[in-house]
């Protein structure tokens, strides 16, 4: 087990979370006076609850997790597990939700007593005016008891809703994490991956959520040699839950809304059709149905808009979740046939798609978040405040350009301090560091400084001798595989 800083272990099952960890664990150990309020929300199946039931375990603290119900039988599933945790022989008979909330957070007495409460919005849901007892009890507690009050639930509307900054919760919280996915890096190691030509294709398909490594049996390929048949075998396969998950996911966050709609929304995402404009063209339907689409799926966290690197006023969408993407432009389309034929047969027709197209664009996003989470604070010659992909467009200067991975220091003027592209198939060569060049002429030409911007080649297949050779004169910065995992 690691040992945090109070001195409160993190059990071996629990994979990485560090931070987290330290922060949950110094919330609930806080020996000041009066409770506390801690919210810890993340998308579904990002190991939220795995998290807070370690926490428990560890702690003794009282879980409760919550499910959907009438407020009666909330309440009495809840005093029961009260009653099974204290030890009493007798289940309470509360009232109301003020009865129980007082009961909670009187526990512990004069000692710090964590009591968490996952699927917190499944009982507001049922008992709207929750929050507001919530307020009230911690009134009424004063500074007598030292209560630890940690509520827990996903990215839904409702969470969004509950634990905003303009909330009655987030008012009174001392502690809100967002445990977000494994980052590429992370995703890797809690494979057993070593190699960055798996670990790449592998990301593509399954991310960083934590969960789809159950739903793959807790199986990862081999190696590059299995990774075909492991997919075949998993994520292909519709026998297994991995192949219906990126559907779930989606009913369960667009509920009771144009499902239809999302899917077709993802799906142009997914195959590059990044702007609103490009989304309303692919899905021939109203700009107002596919804008409040996108705003659903932004606030779900399903997807994320992001300024266009020179084109400011522009939004670029992506999908957070790498699963989605990879179910919508490769698995969707031949669902049926997947289900009627061997998946190996279908998978030798979908491969090209796989690489042509999936790959490519979840390899550019790990480069640009390499570039921003990972570079040395040498390599761009300031820190990188933003990395996005970039468009410049179609005008005098001739047709428009695109660069992968355009890095931006921080301050008002935002400097460019690099601009480059990422081929995640094939060996780079001068050719693409002309191309380089040829965008920075461009925005020098339109007004932009580009006196400390490096151009960059991101490449999964290597580089030409004749690129190492401009490297080493200082012409180019180069990202191979090896640096992208293990370098800065």
């Amino acid at each position: 087990m690691a040992r945090d800083a109070v001195g409160i272990e993190r059990p071996g099952a629990v994979f990485d979370r560090e931070a987290e960890w330290k922060a949950l664990t110094a919330f609930v150990a806080d020996q000041r006076p009066g409770p506390a309020l801690g919210l810890v929300t993340g998308r579904r199946r990002q190991g939220k609850t795995y998290l807070l039931e370690a926490l428990t375990r560890v702690t003794g603290a009282f879980f409760f997790g919550a499910h959907e119900g009438t407020e009666r039988e909330s309440l009495q599933r809840l005093a029961e597990a009260f009653a099974d945790h204290t030890g009493s022989p007798r289940v309470p008979e509360w009232r109301d939700w003020d009865d129980a909330v007082d009961a909670l957070l009187g526990t512990g007495g004069d000692n710090p007593a964590p009591v968490v409460i996952d699927h917190f919005p499944d009982l507001v849901r049922q008992s709207p005016a929750l929050p507001s007892v919530i307020q009230r009890a911690f009134k009424r507690a004063g500074h007598a008891l030292r209560p630890r009050l940690l509520l827990g639930g996903d990215s839904s509307l409702v969470t969004n809703r509950l634990f905003t900054d303009h909330s009655a919760l987030r008012a009174l919280a001392d502690l809100s994490i967002t445990v977000e996915p494994f980052d590429f890096r992370q995703a890797a190691a809690f494979w057993d991956v070593d190699d960055p030509r798996l670990a790449v294709p592998l990301y593509t398909v399954v991310g960083g959520t934590p969960a789809h490594r159950s739903l793959a049996s807790g199986e990862g390929p081999t190696g590059v040699e299995d990774f075909d048949a492991w997919m075949c075998r998993t994520a292909l396969d519709p026998r297994t839950p991995l192949h219906w998950e990126a559907t779930r996911l989606l009913n369960e966050e667009a509920d009771q809304h144009d499902r239809p709609l999302c899917h077709s929304i993802l799906t142009a995402v997914a195959l590059g059709h990044a702007t609103t404009w490009a989304v309303t063209q692919h899905v021939s339907r109203p700009l107002t149905d596919v804008s409040h689409a996108l705003r659903l799926l932004e606030h779900c966290g399903l997807l994320r808009g992001e300024p266009d690197a020179f084109l400011t006023t522009t939004l670029r969408y992506r999908i957070t979740e790498p699963l989605l993407a990879f179910d919508h432009a490769v698995v969707a389309p031949h669902r049926s046939t997947l289900e009627q034929e061997d998946t190996a047969g279908v998978w030798k027709r979908l491969a090209s798609d796989f690489n042509g197209t999936a790959v490519p664009a979840a390899f550019a996003q790990l480069c640009r978040d390499w570039a921003l989470r990972f570079a040395a604070p040498d390599t761009f010659g300031a820190p990188a405040a933003t990395a996005a992909h970039g468009t410049v467009p179609r005008g005098e200067h001739g047709p428009e350009r695109e660069a992968d991975v355009v890095v931006r220091g921080g301050g008002g003027h935002r400097p460019l301090l690099s601009v480059g592209q990422a081929r995640w198939s094939g060996i780079m060569d001068i050719h693409h560091l002309d191309r380089l060049r040829h965008v920075l002429a461009v925005l020098a030409a339109r007004g932009e400084d580009i006196s400390r911007a490096k151009p960059a080649c991101y490449g999964g297949a290597g580089f030409s001798p004749r690129l190492h050779a401009a490297q080493d004169r200082g012409e180019v910065l180069l990202v191979d595989l090896d640096r992208l995992y293990h370098g800065g």
